[in-house]
């Protein structure tokens, strides 16, 4: 194949006429499965004197041809052939060497395909030749052997400790060789030495995800290395030669490198180094980490202390990320004991200059709350919006200290807190610096749940500090400290004030905070409205302002996504229904025009966002904020429509303006919001108790949706796929294009290999659902329901208990809907013996009063049969039957006393009073201040939190290993679902047992007798003891009515 003819193809796919742009893509298409095509596509991209933009569309091409197809396991309509594969592989490297970054950046994305699918069993030398190029005396190609061994060491970091042994070969193989490249490369000034070493320290990094190999924990790789990572710490970047502009200074090589030096050090430290952080179950790292602490913990610690140093002096300038993992080296220094030694004399001024001033309201904030507001909400208000920045960990670094070395840090930080609040109000009003108030502020609110313990020395002084200190703050001419003073309030939303004036004021305020011009003022009034709820005081004063409110949590929401605000409208509705329905439709077509709105704007962000090439470039956090916030304004919606139950009209009206809601997100296969859309429709046939046509024409979208992307959300669906059965009856019975649809569903999830059995189980409760609700009207459904239960039935292949009993309910469904011909059609395929046999040994699986309840009344109608009508497999066994029921109703009392107990909790709703806060172990936000005589002194923290959470992850991670059979003895109970409802729940299975008893003494004595021949005494005794209980209920039903 000639190169230059494909070289022109590429040419060509970025002429500006574009049908030769799409005719050179077809071509190419045309001949991507000749030998040697792609071998030929790699030499363009390499060579050197041919023009930019066509190498560029060939390593593209390249890329995506290798991410499609290379996976020998996908089935592609156009494979490689292995002569090319192998050509590629030989090549590849020798290629990264000859290309420009633009055109290296897909190849080595192309050569990372190659590695997690052929390394090592295709591709064995593969590290014989990156050793080549490692130890040449050519920088370039010591850059490309980084390259590459970075890409193979981010197959592997994160695999599982069993699959990691080619990881740990090229550890042992390749980083001594580049520990001494990393040692030659910190000596240097270049910004190509400093590209060169952040390569070198990601590859370390990255070995050292999961665990630290045996070969990188003796004391030579650890000195060597960690020589390395101080060295570069402690190089000295001058000031001058670095960019003015700040977002420029923070892209800076030498400053992006030096952060992998500190990432490296945090990473050995807090994962292997630190015996205090060490959970039991790493107990094997004990002895490194001992070691790691008294041999290079202090040393490590010392230069993190001198570059803060610095910091603090204005000696020398940080980036925003090397000051961040200081701040958590720091947090998790003061963990044990011998590092604390050495920070404890430091805590002092690291709390007044490196914690303080961080937290102070910045010039640079200020300039993003003028130029981009929304932007500033996001990134200071959204609590993921800034999780990893210096803010961030300089807060959690403020609160381990207050919480772990209380004694030794908690009165100085509130004194430093209130030094500066005194200075302030002591200050002339304009000479006041706004700026250090608002950091002091922020201090004591990420502080809040240790002062406000009960056993805090100043819990009681609170209600006076916000009188003098807060309160004059929601009039402040600074617009960030009125913002601050709502975000107060929200943090000590816990307080309880003495004097009921003060509650109202504060209400006042934060209500007159909702109308500020400046958007974060507003949005942080927002959220502290929200934990002002629980005050009756406030609530009674919030329902005359309710339609403010609402209206402006709806503007908000139309200003800025955030999903936070959305949490603050769907309490209010929750809280406030009754208030709020004359205002429930208007409320909900804003929330429908949201959303709408919403939804426009991430179909535009994704049509801008998506290359011709298929790849997407676009802004991945703005695209999930406003998924997040669509997200929370449908989750308004649905508790907006749950409050309307006993409002019939206004849930149509709501309906109605509703549709285009549902329409778009089933319509355009919106999947993240599928979740929240079944809800709604759940909702909507739920709280009316019937079907409207608006619904009905849902349902064949539904149905739409299921057969297009929709059937991995089988779970979501089942429960408004229940309600059109059970409140649309009426249509369903007299509709067979909608039962065609459901048993088309049905049949779907019970076939499909891509689903597991909780999906079936949704699929068994659908054909439950539509026996039980259409009784006399679905003949033609029970032999395919029974032949879709029966293939697993007897196969046995059911895995977990609850889908066997729910196969198994099937069938004895099926025997209640129609005992004869159900009997029929068992014996018609001799399946009667086996299957009573199957169903009476697994009687004990039956846990649910649901699940009893159908055994009794099956076996109920059972009984009713005539005699000629029972097959003489069953004859046999008849007393059996009798037996069962018996059995059965032995364990009812027991699972209706557990149900009621969970009805009872889940209507009581979290008891406070019951709460022990000692069951939380101290996270960054729910830490308390503990009594002296417990507090730690200076001997190791404990962290709790953290060893039961690396626990659970182990044990996880080790249960992962075991086959879905080996769970079989977790799940032997089927837990109650307490909003499940079904015709059963009018049945008193008591009244129909004692009914059918009777009238089989009665009007079929053979029958009786046989049933009754093998009772001994006991057995009749509570056979009438079932009778006596019987007519109890029957005499209590008469009195009621």
């Amino acid at each position: 194949m000639d190169q230059n003819t494909v070289y022109q193809l590429f040419v060509s796919t970025y002429h500006p006429d574009p049908n030769v742009h799409k005719q050179a893509e077809l071509n190419i298409r045309n001949i991507e499965t000749h030998n040697g095509f792609l071998p030929i596509v790699l030499q363009i991209l390499a060579s050197e004197e041919l023009e930019l933009g066509a190498r560029q569309a060939a390593a593209i091409y390249f890329k995506n041809r290798m991410y499609k197809a290379w996976d020998r396991s996908r089935e592609v309509a156009n494979p490689i052939n292995e002569d090319d594969r192998n050509m590629v592989k030989q090549s590849i490297l020798q290629a990264l060497l000859r290309t420009p970054s633009a055109v290296q950046v897909q190849l080595t994305s192309s050569l990372h395909t190659i590695l997690s699918n052929d390394f090592p069993d295709q591709w064995p030398n593969f590290v014989n030749e990156v050793q080549t190029l490692l130890t040449s005396s050519d920088p370039r190609m010591v850059y490309v052997a980084l390259l590459a061994l970075r890409e193979v060491v981010k197959v592997y970091q994160w695999r599982s400790l069993e699959r990691r042994e080619p990881l740990q070969q090229i550890i042992k193989l390749t980083f001594p060789a580049i520990q001494n490249i990393c040692s030659n490369l910190v000596q240097m000034d270049t910004l190509e030495a400093a590209e060169m070493l952040k390569l070198g320290l990601k590859i370390y990094h990255s070995g050292i995800q999961v665990e630290l190999p045996k070969c990188l924990q003796d004391t030579q790789s650890l000195v060597g290395w960690g020589t390395v990572f101080l060295q570069l710490i402690d190089k000295q970047i001058p000031i001058d030669a670095l960019p003015a502009d700040p977002e420029e200074r923070e892209k800076y090589p030498w400053w992006k490198t030096k952060k992998w030096a500190y990432h490296c050090l945090n990473r050995l430290f807090s994962k292997y180094g630190n015996p205090a952080l060490l959970s039991p179950s790493s107990s094997k790292n004990m002895a490194f980490a001992k070691s790691f602490m008294a041999n290079f913990a202090p040393n490590i610690l010392q230069t993190y202390l001198k570059q803060i140093e610095g910091w603090i002096k204005k000696e020398i300038w940080m980036s925003a990320k090397c000051l961040a993992l200081a701040a958590a080296f720091f947090s998790d220094s003061i963990k044990h004991k011998i590092t604390w030694q050495i920070i404890k004399p430091h805590t002092e001024t690291l709390v007044a200059h490196f914690i303080f001033p961080q937290l102070c309201f910045s010039p640079e904030d200020e300039e993003l709350w003028e130029e981009d507001p929304v932007e500033y909400v996001h990134k200071k208000i959204d609590p993921l919006g800034d999780f990893h920045s210096p803010q961030t960990n300089a807060i959690n670094f403020l609160i381990d200290l207050a919480r772990d070395r209380k004694k030794h840090t908690f009165m100085g930080i509130l004194n430093f807190i209130n030094n500066v609040l005194t200075r302030y109000l002591e200050t002339p009003e304009e000479q006041k610096n706004g700026r250090e108030k608002d950091g002091a502020l922020c201090m004591i609110g990420c502080l809040s749940h240790q002062v406000l313990d009960p056993k805090s020395p100043v819990a009681g002084m609170m209600e006076a500090f916000f009188v003098t200190h807060v309160f004059p703050e929601f009039k402040s001419r600074f617009p960030y400290l009125r913002a601050r003073a709502c975000d107060m309030t929200r943090h000590f939303s816990d307080l309880d004030f003495a004097n009921e004036q003060n509650l109202a004021t504060l209400y006042q305020n934060v209500l007159d905070c909702l109308r500020d011009p400046e958007l974060p003022v507003k949005v942080q009034a927002a959220l502290a409205l929200q934990p002002m709820i629980r005050h009756e005081s406030v609530r009674n004063a919030m329902a005359p302002s309710l339609p403010f409110i609402m209206q402006e949590l709806l503007n908000l929401t139309n200003e800025i996504d955030i999903d936070t605000l959305a949490n603050v409208m769907e309490e209010f509705v929750e809280v406030f229904a009754e208030q709020l329905t004359p205002f429930a439709v208007q409320l909900c077509t804003q929330l429908r025009d949201t959303f709408l709105r919403i939804m426009e704007e991430l179909a535009q962000a994704n049509q801008q966002a998506t290359g011709d090439d298929g790849s997407f470039n676009g802004d991945v956090d703005e695209m999930s904020d406003k998924t997040m916030a669509a997200m929370g304004v449908l989750k308004t919606i649905g508790t907006l429509i749950l409050s309307l139950e006993s409002t019939p009209d206004i849930l149509q009206q709501l309906e109605n303006a509703l549709l285009p809601v549902i329409t778009y997100t089933l319509e355009n296969n919106v999947l993240d919001l599928f979740d929240e859309i079944f809800e709604i429709i759940d909702s909507c046939t739920f709280s009316s108790k019937r079907v409207t046509p608006t619904m009905w024409g849902v349902f064949e979208l539904i149905y739409k949706s299921f057969k297009e992307t929709g059937i991995d959300y089988m779970d979501e669906m089942l429960p408004p796929l229940d309600n059109y059965i059970s409140y649309g009856r009426d249509v369903f019975v007299t509709n067979e294009n909608i039962q065609r649809m459901v048993f088309d569903i049905i049949d779907t999830v019970m076939k499909s290999d891509r689903l597991g059995e909780h999906d079936r189980v949704c699929a068994c409760k659908l054909m439950e659902s539509v026996l039980l609700n259409c009784r006399g009207h679905v003949d033609g459904c029970v032999a395919p329901f029974l032949n879709l239960a029966f293939q697993y039935i007897f196969a046995g292949s059911m895995k977990t208990t609850e889908f066997r009993v729910h196969c198994l309910e099937v069938v004895i469904n099926c025997l209640y809907y129609n005992p004869a011909l159900t009997l029929r059609l068992l014996e018609e395929n001799q399946w009667t013996q086996g299957f009573f046999t199957l169903w009476f040994n697994t009687l004990d699986k039956f846990s649910r009063v649901h699940d009893k309840k159908l055994v009794i009344c099956s076996l109920c109608s059972l009984l009713e049969l005539p005699a000629d009508h029972i097959p003489a497999s069953l004859q046999a066994g008849w007393p059996q039957v009798l037996s069962a029921i018996t059995n059965v109703f032995k364990t009812l009392p027991k699972a209706i006393e557990n149900r009621e107990q969970m009805e009872k909790l889940y209507s009581d709703g979290f008891d406070e009073d019951e709460f022990d806060e000692s069951d939380i172990g101290g996270t960054a936000t729910e830490g308390s201040v503990e009594d002296d005589d417990e507090d730690n002194g200076d001997e190791d923290v404990v962290d709790e939190d953290a060893e039961e959470y690396l626990d659970f992850l182990t044990q996880q991670a080790n249960m992962s290993h075991h086959s879905e059979s080996e769970y079989d003895d977790y799940d032997d109970e089927i837990e109650e679902e307490l909003l499940f409802e079904s015709p059963l729940d009018e049945i008193d299975p008591y009244i129909r047992f004692c009914e059918v008893f009777k009238a089989l003494q009665h009007h079929n004595p053979p029958s009786y007798s046989l049933l009754t021949k093998d009772l001994d005494s006991e057995q009749q005794n509570f056979i009438l003891s079932i009778m006596s209980i019987a007519e109890q209920h029957m005499q209590e039903k008469q009195q009621q009515h």
